[in-house]
């Protein structure tokens, strides 16, 4: 198993907690949405270079407001991946028995690109490419429908065998690694990931901008084989994910026991650093409030525990 055991068991136990908190109600459940809507549009767009802000990322998709100064592609964009995002949810709501296909990859890519370039949306490219900063070569284009019928097998075949979180990470390698489309691939890969994740009831997992060089590095590792850092990486993803989920949900008075890491060094020996580290890696039980790692004393007690 490529997933560290402690961070499997930290994503099913509040997976489980998460839950109990369903089904969610309406209007909790229409805010969450729209900020992952929003949060995942701007993200995944300015990986690739977009120049919106978070903020007007918002406007755009909420509200239909052009922002001044940014360019009609940025706008398109954000537009374009809300689309995409909608399509995305429909398909989960069809229930676990979802036929997965290069029909369902095309029709994810061509809403990306539609407004954009109507002439390469969900259609496979005809030219050959390279990929600035990397020295992966994605095969040739005369190989990539054959490459994508084999990759679709291969989730067909592994989808149920592997723990989830291990799979979507090592299907978005091998899809990204293909490079099926001339434009658009990081986007519709990740919107792909998505789809297994939350078909097995994890919300959605935001690559955030800020991480997009380790992001890169990961990718760059599982080029050659190593996929651990990869699947950690989406891991810590999912779990962001989870935390703001349970934040939102958790009653106040379940919260009033949270510490910060700064005051938990007092009921352990190791620094503000290092929690935080076992934090991210779901080793140690807490959760994200705002940028703040939080956790209880509780919770310090039992990872100590675990280690005797």
């Amino acid at each position: 198993m490529l997933i560290q055991e402690p961070l499997k068991k930290t994503l099913e136990e509040r997976l489980k907690n998460l839950n109990k908190l369903r089904p969610i109600s309406g209007t909790l459940l229409l805010k969450l949405k729209e900020r992952f809507e929003v949060e995942m549009a701007y993200n995944s767009n300015a990986i690739e270079g977009n120049t919106l802000t978070l903020k007007e990322t918002y406007w755009v998709i909420q509200h239909g407001i052009t922002v001044k100064g940014k360019s009609l592609k940025d706008h398109l964009e954000a537009k374009n991946h809300k689309e995409a995002l909608d399509y995305l949810y429909e398909t989960i709501e069809h229930g676990k028995n979802f036929t997965f296909s290069e029909h369902l990859i095309r029709e994810l890519h061509s809403l990306l690109i539609q407004d954009i370039d109507r002439n390469i949306a969900g259609r496979y490219r005809n030219v050959d490419v390279f990929i600035a900063g990397t020295e992966h070569i994605p095969p040739k284009a005369m190989d990539v429908q054959f490459k994508m019928r084999e990759l679709v097998e291969w989730a067909k075949k592994n989808y149920k065998k592997m723990y989830i979180v291990e799979f979507a990470a090592i299907f978005h390698h091998k899809f990204v690694h293909i490079h099926p489309f001339q434009d658009g691939n990081g986007r519709t890969g990740r919107l792909l990931m998505n789809i297994f994740l939350m078909q097995y009831g994890f919300p959605i997992a935001i690559i955030q901008k800020n991480d997009r060089q380790k992001y890169y590095r990961v990718l760059e590792m599982a080029d050659n084989g190593n996929y651990k850092p990869l699947v950690l990486f989406v891991a810590q993803a999912v779990l962001r994910s989870l935390n703001i989920y349970l934040d939102v949900l958790t009653p106040s008075k379940n919260k009033e026991n949270f510490i910060n890491l700064a005051t938990a060094t007092k009921y352990c020996s190791y620094s503000q650093a290092y929690l935080g580290k076992l934090a991210k890696e779901g080793k140690l039980e807490a959760i994200k409030i705002k940028r703040n790692w939080m956790t209880t004393k509780e919770a310090i007690k039992n990872y100590i525990d675990s280690l005797k």
